[in-house]
């Protein structure tokens, strides 16, 4: 007897498309917001997700200066870099990091959620934050959404053909295509004369 063996699925780049997400950061909890954008950007969100190929979509975040944070988060949570000097320990609060460069704060946040290796560092690459509500790539976006309306275009025309087959009848509706196609045939199995 034969059995049946299951095979994982394993996508190929050539088969994965890439879209381009927008985030509106605006008082969303920042490792709320990191986790999920993590998430899209390794392409968790997609059934065809293969840990090893780059499966995720672009993200971009917008109003990273007003992430939210909770508890004393903003003056007790600190940033450390050290200049490879002795002595140069630096640190910075939360509050003086979103003051300067409040795309920082959710980068470095995504980057602690993201694979250490090559692939995470391709996946960062693939988000842009601004600290405001304007980013400058609104071409990607609109092909995005333009490729969508495609695929959903193609999707009804697939099922329309079906329907004009003879599935309807005169007055538009399944049921009476039925109606119809018994009262042609007669009992004895000749055709009536209409």
């Amino acid at each position: 007897m034969a059995t049946k063996h299951n095979r994982t699925h394993t996508a190929r780049q050539a088969d994965i498309t890439s879209q381009w997400k927008v985030v509106d950061a605006a008082g969303k909890p920042l490792g709320r917001l990191a986790s999920e954008i993590a998430r899209v950007l390794q392409g968790k969100h997609k059934p065809v997700y293969t840990p090893n190929i780059l499966t995720g979509d672009y993200v971009i975040v917008l109003n990273a200066s007003r992430v939210a944070v909770t508890g004393k988060k903003l003056e007790q949570k600190k940033y450390y870099r050290h200049s490879g000097y002795p002595s140069g320990l630096r640190t910075t609060t939360l509050q003086r990091l979103l003051d300067r460069h409040p795309e920082r704060a959710i980068q470095h946040a995504v980057k602690g959620m993201l694979p250490k290796n090559t692939l995470g560092r391709h996946m960062l690459r693939r988000m842009k934050v601004y600290a405001g509500d304007v980013h400058p790539h609104q071409a990607q976006v609109t092909a995005t959404e333009r490729r969508q309306a495609l695929i959903a275009a193609d999707e009804s025309t697939e099922e329309a053909p079906a329907m004009a087959h003879g599935s309807e009848g005169l007055n538009g509706d399944p049921e009476s295509a039925a109606t119809e196609n018994v009262a042609e045939e007669s009992p004895t199995g000749e055709e009536s004369e209409e």
